[in-house]
């Protein structure tokens, strides 16, 4: 297997301090893959490098591949690709193996990095913040076919995640059969957990763990951002982060002599890529394709005899651990997470998954994993990925794309045509939409199971839907707003 895919070098970059300590984005890149060539024990791999692909963040670097190449003096000029929000993370990773694997590129670099942290101190100091001007395009620039999200819910919430996610919590909150008080107390325990290992992850960026009490408690630093999540339930993107793979062919590892201490397989990866809207899909609180997926990779660990000994499941908000926990039938009692997850380790906006991986591949390398399981999510909870990472492999790296499976089964709901009716509520979320001016956005099915999405800015009804359960009961609504 000469041209089977193997990771050789890996770095994972975090930056504090004041605003003149911290680098922008495409400096905290260029640090990162320093770092990984380094790390692979030779330095001759960068002429080896026949690709550089990287997730966009909140940068506006048209290609800082380019850039970073001839910043290192690299043999071959690289194809280079960006890949919008939308695509998975993972994607980037196992399209990279399979040319390798095919035999059509030697190597290729993964990276990705934010500077948030940076832009915040800028403002904090009133401070200048400029970023390099990198006007070439790139090779590639690859986004997703299809829109994240509906028309409706882009009016009501707007293009910020956490009321997406908030609303599939609230779904799922009534399929587990929870009580509020249940719900909010479950969560809070996991993210205290979760906050537990972040402080003993050396790259993650919040330093101490935090108490169930202080998750649950509202504050000026702990706000409610989108009921039932306070801040300490949210991604953290305010981060100086960068993070960088070398994948390379194992003959051309021998080549370069790189040390059996440094190599770690992907093993196996299922995809789902099929994407729908949260206010069109048959189920607000399971994907479909999330299930093909998480079932391929299962099958396959089993087919391979692998014991799965540590996971990181992708935890931008409770919703997506719950799902991705439930997909694989994971026991509660196991560990969901080796980084700390996104809130404490730190949440780079679309790069994530790059340092979940390279912590699953550190913990493979000091014998503290066998074989580990990295998930990914590309946008609302909209697609999904699954990757085994391993010491040791017995056959070619397996990729699944369940996209066409799911694509039949996983039919989108038909929009509601009516203006005025009655609804049953299926998910819902309250937010603060200016200041002291709260605003509940309900998702509903009329009453030919119909999709539509109402809000409404009723302080009294507000205040029920946050004390007791309202997934499954019925409103009125006209005009998009719910009539009281």
């Amino acid at each position: 297997m000469k041209h089977r895919s193997v990771v050789i070098g890996i770095s994972a970059i975090q930056q504090k301090g004041d605003f003149n300590d911290l680098d922008e984005a495409l400096v905290l890149m260029d640090k990162a893959v320093k770092e990984a060539i380094s790390d692979s024990g030779n330095v001759l791999i960068k002429d080896h490098i026949d690709e550089i692909r990287i997730p966009k963040g909140f940068w506006k670097y048209r290609d800082p591949g380019k850039w970073i190449a001839k910043n290192n003096n690299f043999k071959i000029t690289p194809t280079t690709y960006i890949t919008k929000i939308g695509v998975l993370q993972q994607n980037l990773i196992n399209e990279a193996c399979l040319k390798i694997e095919n035999g059509e590129i030697n190597a290729s670099i993964v990276l990705g990095g934010e500077a948030r942290y940076k832009l915040l101190r800028s403002l904090i100091e009133k401070k200048d913040y400029s970023e390099t001007e990198l006007n070439e395009n790139p090779d590639f620039y690859v986004k997703a076919k299809e829109d994240l999200y509906g028309d409706e819910e882009l009016a009501e919430l707007g293009a910020m995640a956490v009321g997406y996610y908030a609303t599939m919590e609230t779904s799922i909150r009534k399929n587990n059969q929870e009580n509020v008080e249940e719900h909010k107390n479950n969560i809070a325990l996991m993210y205290e957990e979760f906050s537990r290992i972040a402080a003993n992850n050396k790259d993650s960026w919040l330093e101490k763990p935090y108490s169930k009490e202080e998750i649950l408690e509202t504050s000026q630093s702990n706000k409610m951002l989108a009921y039932p999540y306070n801040k300490l339930h949210c991604t953290s993107w305010n981060v100086n982060q960068s993070a960088a793979l070398i994948v390379c062919s194992e003959a051309l590892a021998d080549k370069l002599k790189i040390s059996a201490t440094k190599r770690v397989y992907p093993i196996a990866s299922s995809e789902n890529n099929h994407m729908i809207a949260i206010q069109q899909r048959p189920k607000l609180y399971e994907s479909i394709g999330m299930i093909y997926a998480a079932n391929s990779i299962n099958d396959q660990a089993s087919r391979l005899g692998l014991e799965i000994d540590a996971f990181d499941l992708y935890s931008c908000f409770p919703a997506a651990v719950k799902m991705f926990s439930k997909s694989l039938n994971l026991d509660s009692a196991i560990p969901k997470t080796i980084t700390g997850s996104m809130p404490y380790a730190g949440g780079p906006l679309n790069s994530f998954v790059l340092h979940s991986t390279i912590k699953m591949i550190e913990k493979i390398r000091n014998s503290e994993v066998t074989y580990g399981l990295v998930t990914g999510v590309s946008g609302m909870m909209t697609k999904q990925s699954f990757c085994i990472w391993g010491k040791s492999y017995s056959e070619q790296f397996i990729l699944d794309d369940v996209s066409k499976q799911a694509k039949i089964s996983e039919i989108p709901v038909e929009l509601s045509k009516i203006s005025e009716g009655e609804g049953e509520i299926i998910g819902y979320t309250v937010f603060e939409e200016s200041k002291n001016i709260l605003k509940a956005v309900l998702y509903l099915e009329d009453e030919v199971k119909h999709r539509k999405v109402v809000s409404t800015r009723d302080k009294n009804f507000i205040s029920l839907l946050m004390e007791e359960e309202w997934v499954g009961k019925r409103i009125k609504f006209k005009n998009g707003q719910v009539v009281h």
